[in-house]
């Protein structure tokens, strides 16, 4: 007669198995009976107070405001049109390599430096020479274009 081949590790590893299959049944058992199904309407409901907050108590109608629906605004806000005289500048170039053709410009008026690359000028540029340009936003940041020695 053959003898069985379960081992002893083979045994274990079974009991395991069970084991885990028995606490995973009553994990589900627990979940079905505290579950939140069942409740009524009311209870499932959730307010929003006059600060943004959720509550589960309703606003109070003495707060209540009535809104004119003309004065509601749909869509992208539409911008003024812009005046081109605002959009120019005036700076100072900081720093500005001829040989890898890009540098930078401090503004006057707010003191923060924009980088100038080659394609942006209309005439040739140099350090400490004073400028007008335009601001354009680019992906790392704030680029001078059509930058002219005054």
């Amino acid at each position: 007669m053959a003898r069985s081949q379960e081992t002893f590790s083979k045994k274990e590893a079974e009991k395991r198995k069970l084991q885990k299959r028995k606490e995973k049944e009553q994990r589900k058992e627990e979940r079905k009976a505290n579950a939140k199904e069942g409740k009524s309407l009311e209870e499932m409901f959730a307010y929003v107070d006059e600060n943004g907050n959720l509550s589960s108590t309703p606003p109070d109608p003495t707060k209540k405001k009535e809104i004119k629906e003309e004065n509601i605004l749909l869509g992208a806000r539409k911008e003024e049109p812009v005046n081109p005289a605002d959009l120019i500048r005036t700076g100072k170039v900081t720093f500005f390599n001829q040989g890898k053709g890009f540098g930078f410009i401090r503004d006057l008026k707010s003191q923060e430096s924009v980088f100038v690359h080659v394609n942006g000028l209309q005439t040739p540029i140099a350090e400490n020479d004073m400028v007008t340009f335009e601001v354009e936003r680019g992906l790392k940041g704030l680029n001078a274009v059509k930058v002219k020695k005054k």
